[in-house]
């Protein structure tokens, strides 16, 4: 007894500096992924001579005129109206998505039809095809409909399921679904669209609010594609919004735009911490299914 109470300590004692090195590298990591984040903050509020020629964190002087400047907006386009043509691409973006990504996940998951293998595999195929190999023909069709410069482009796909890797987000997850839920709808009568409405949707919540956090902030955070659609001021995105503080001369209104970028960040960030607690629900109960 005596022996076995003295080894106690001198075990405990290297796993206790074990959890301290663990909190302490996890603390750093933390503070390393933070830094852009802190340095994007403070940059928005230092002095234009500042920005660039000094590389204090913090400034000398707080310039908030750098946040009045950017809610007046660029080319007579104020702030607002430019976060309301953000948040309305992504939106719809986000409705398409989910909509039209979990129809199409209902079926390859939970119907039988002929050639949903090899369908299956060859939309799994498409996650591969590079974007920009899609890039011309699809401006020629939209072109050619008389679509440029509207929002049309930017929305229009998500509605039809071109999203292949949140198709297999959820199909993942409605395979782990029992069956027998479908078969008691079904023998009250339900048929396929209303087991999806009543029963299955509301089950593949967590998946579908992944699917919902995914597309909106790579919506939100798009600017090569709303580059190419959109050429109005007046249509343009906040992440558009931020190249024309940009002038012919490469000078930049650096404190503006910074100021501009930490409020480009604030909805990503609301959204996402309205909806963090379904994601790590739905991406462990969807990707690791087989």
């Amino acid at each position: 007894m005596t022996t076995s109470t003295a080894a106690t300590p001198a075990v405990r004692k290297p796993i206790a500096w074990r959890r301290v090195a663990l909190h302490a590298g996890c603390l750093a990591a933390l503070l390393v992924m933070l830094y852009p984040l802190a340095w994007l903050l403070a940059t928005s509020v230092k002095p234009a001579d500042e920005v660039i020629a000094s590389l204090n964190l913090l400034p000398s002087s707080l310039e908030w005129s750098n946040y009045s400047t950017a809610l007046e907006g660029v080319n007579e386009v104020s702030v607002w109206q430019l976060l309301g043509n953000s948040l309305f691409i992504a939106g719809g973006a986000v409705i398409g998505n989910v909509l039209s990504c979990s129809l199409a996940a209902y079926a390859f998951a939970r119907l039988r039809f002929r050639f949903r293998g090899p369908l299956f595999a060859f939309m799994i195929a498409t996650i591969m095809l590079p974007h920009h190999a899609v890039l011309i023909p699809q401006y020629i069709i939209f072109n050619q409909l008389g679509m440029v410069n509207t929002y049309w482009p930017l929305i229009l796909p998500k509605f039809l399921a071109t999203e292949a890797f949140f198709v297999f987000l959820i199909v993942q997850f409605m395979r782990g679904l029992p069956r027998e839920l479908e078969e008691a709808a079904r023998i009250d009568g339900a048929g396929p669209f209303r087991s999806f409405f009543s029963v299955i949707l509301p089950l593949t919540r967590p998946a579908l609010i992944t699917t919902a956090i995914f597309t909106f902030i790579w919506t939100w955070n798009d600017f090569f594609t709303q580059l190419i659609y959109l050429f109005s001021p007046e249509k343009f995105t906040l992440t558009l919004a931020l190249r024309q503080f940009v002038d012919a001369s490469s000078q930049s209104a650096f404190g503006p735009m910074f100021a501009m970028s930490v409020i480009a960040l604030l909805p990503i960030v609301l959204f996402f911490l309205a909806f963090q607690r379904f994601l790590v629900e739905g991406m462990a109960n969807s990707g690791i299914k087989g």
